[in-house]
């Protein structure tokens, strides 16, 4: 019998989507998972026929692989991924490489890399972006890990991933470590804060302009032909214009608390540990906070007050076309924010990572998949070193034609008490971005007053610290100085 040329443990619906990818594009593929009887129906039934092999234990899984062995683990993130490392790795011989495909928070994957490596094997940890479907039809793939593994895993990852419209595959290698599952935690943000933008957008559309779910879908559906065309504004068309077999519009009586797994929770904790300002996406994660609240919120709705405002009187066409600017630049500052935090952490961890190839590895196949991205490629194509996607010229035009538009649906839902935490939030870090002087003066005079952290001065040299004695009192004495 032929060798299989990868393995691949957990057969859950990426698992066996992913694996049914992978066959399909020519490639043998042996598969284990821990209740075995999954193994036997998966077999017998979804992937009947195929060349698809299934194990019932880790050692006959090992075996049925060519060299080097390649396992790739799609199980739950966490302890089950260090357990079957620790199942997987006896078996394994130098040069073999282990592979994490799940949502691993990617501290965990450089420490998993380092004791990979450390037993002569190989290891990548690599997001996995566009759900089931992409799973089987094609994801983005961000591998990050050990940089020998890439040639042996390179020829299945971009045989399986999506392509652009110019064949361009979807993935490529992000760099050493932790650096693959990092980009995909940003990828991750960022979907949170396209996902708010919208939901605030749909909310305004709704409650302020008192369009109906037909009209919405009207709305998206045109916004789709446009410079928003994206995967998210398509399921949102889709969603708004869904209707149940009774004629019941099903989006209409989904409770409004939502989930979440935690990624964009732990990309707003990356944010803050390296102090950069992710303050849309911060601002996603609570609002999602808040909507798992209902219980209070209902109380409170009949206890605070709010504006009374009256049925929407304007002109409907017009604002309906602020609503999209709007929604464009706060888009384009989302995008800033978490490039901006992609730098940092290349710097901190020595990653060399190339900022227009991850918008290409975004630009199909992923939840935030959008026409939009290949405007970021073209800015990092032409310059690499750019420190702001609002620094290029493309989105500085963006800005300049999006902001009056901006403006006026930001002060509309604050008359109309209509919350929009991501755009408002958007708006103010494009407002703090673009001050040449911020208040952080009389900040840091505070600071000064009442612990004598010291300050520096506009007409000295940067790096000579100050104190003033405020009060008269309590000498000369300064705190030691630390730059955050």
């Amino acid at each position: 019998m032929s060798k299989a040329d990868i393995g691949l443990i957990g057969l859950a619906v990426m698992g066996e989507n992913l694996i049914l990818n992978m066959e399909s594009k020519g490639f043998t593929v042996a598969c284990y998972n821990r209740t075995t009887s999954k193994v036997d129906d998966f077999i017998n039934g979804r992937a009947k026929g195929k060349q698809i092999l299934g194990a019932h234990s880790i050692p006959e899984l090992v075996g049925m692989l060519a060299r080097p062995r390649k396992v790739m683990l799609m199980v739950k993130a966490g302890k089950p991924v260090d357990e079957f490392i620790e199942q997987v790795i006896p078996h394994l011989e130098p040069g073999d490489i282990i592979i994490d495909g799940g949502n691993s928070h990617y501290p965990d994957t450089t420490r998993r890399t380092q004791y990979v490596e450390s037993k002569g094997l190989l290891y990548i940890g690599t997001g996995v972006s566009g759900g089931e479907e992409g799973a089987l039809t094609g994801p983005s793939i961000m591998p990050g890990g050990s940089p020998a593994a890439w040639p042996a895993v390179k020829p299945i990852f971009q045989a399986i991933c999506a392509k652009t419209d110019k064949g361009e595959p979807c993935c490529e290698w992000v760099g050493e470590n932790g650096a693959g599952h990092f980009v995909k935690m940003v990828h991750n943000g960022i979907e949170y804060g396209d996902m708010q933008m919208i939901c605030e957008t749909y909310q305004m559309m709704k409650q302020g302009l008192g369009m109906t779910n037909k009209e919405m879908c009207d709305a998206f559906t045109d916004w789709n032909s446009s410079e928003l065309d994206s995967y998210l504004i398509e399921i949102t068309r889709d969603i708004l214009g869904y209707k149940a077999e009774n004629g019941e519009e099903v989006v209409d009586v989904i409770l409004d608390t939502a989930g979440q797994k935690g990624t964009g929770k732990w990309t707003a904790i990356a944010a803050l540990d390296a102090g950069m300002p992710l303050t849309l996406i911060g601002e996603a994660v609570f609002a999602r906070c808040l909507s798992a609240i209902k219980d209070e919120r209902v109380a409170a709705s009949q206890v605070l007050p709010g504006p009374k405002v009256a049925p929407f009187t304007g002109n409907k066409a017009a604002f309906l076309k602020n609503l999209k600017l709007a929604l464009y630049a706060s888009k384009v500052v989302s995008y800033a924010q978490g490039y901006q935090l992609m730098r940092a952490a290349a710097k901190e961890n020595g990653w060399n990572l190339n900022y227009g190839g991850i918008a290409l590895m975004w630009r199909g196949g992923c939840i935030i998949r959008s026409v939009f991205l290949g405007k970021i490629k073209k800015a990092f194509d032409k310059d690499p070193g750019l420190v702001n996607l609002l620094m290029d010229p493309f989105f500085t035009k963006v800005a300049k034609k999006s902001q009056t538009s901006w403006r006026r649906v930001v002060a509309t839902s604050v008359k109309m008490g209509i919350p929009m935490p991501t755009i408002s939030s958007a708006l103010s870090y494009y407002d703090g971005y673009r001050c040449a002087r911020l208040p952080a003066n009389l900040l840091q005079a505070q600071r000064d007053y009442f612990g004598a952290h010291t300050y520096e001065r506009v007409d000295k040299p940067r790096g000579e610290w100050f104190h003033t004695n405020w009060t008269g009192r309590g000498g000369t004495t300064a705190a030691s100085t630390y730059i955050v």
